[in-house]
């Protein structure tokens, strides 16, 4: 994953290997190889939502 990624840059990633892996036509290995990617791409947008509500919420007060 590269260093700078947005959010919808990872959301995009994420929403390629879905469909990749919805094909069912990739060997096992290179299934594997995206699954541990899509893990990291949605931990990454999980934290910067979370970022992002906090700074809402410190807003708002």
């Amino acid at each position: 994953m590269a260093a700078k990624m947005t959010y919808e840059q990872a959301m995009k990633r994420l929403e390629e290997i879905v469909e990749k892996l919805d094909d069912g036509s990739l060997p096992l290995e290179d299934s594997i190889k995206l699954f541990e990617e899509s893990t990291k791409l949605a931990a990454f947008c999980n934290d910067t939502l979370e970022k992002a509500k906090l700074k809402v919420t410190e807003l708002a007060e």
